[in-house]
């Protein structure tokens, strides 16, 4: 069986792609798979988070070109792992961010947007 190399982005369309999705939408979480078939856990928990609180938000698969999206990623957050939560263009955090807002009560307010 062969296996073809990556189809994905090349690191310059990604960081544009980044930059763009974070400018024009106020919640973005960056996930392994998709909203119908999330990929891991961690993503499959923050998307559940998230959906608790909001109708509405865009949701990135970052498979197809995971170590862009890292690098991407890392430049606006400093974190490379996946899940990651935007909110207004800030970092929020990953899937164990948003538990933590959440037992305290606070993710609600914090994926209010302006």
């Amino acid at each position: 069986m062969e296996f073809p190399p990556n189809q994905g982005l090349d690191q310059d369309e990604v960081d544009e792609q980044v930059d763009d999705l974070l400018a024009d939408n106020d919640v973005v979480l960056f996930m392994k798979g998709t909203e119908l078939m999330p990929q891991c856990g961690y993503s499959r928990k923050a998307l559940g988070l998230i959906s608790q609180h909001r109708e509405e938000f865009e949701t990135v698969d970052v498979l197809d070109s995971l170590d862009e999206y890292r690098a991407a990623l890392n430049r606006h957050s400093g974190w490379e792992t996946i899940p990651q939560t935007f909110v207004d263009g800030e970092f929020v955090g990953g899937s164990d961010v948003l538990e933590e807002l959440e037992e305290r009560g606070e993710l609600d307010e914090t994926l209010e947007t302006a």
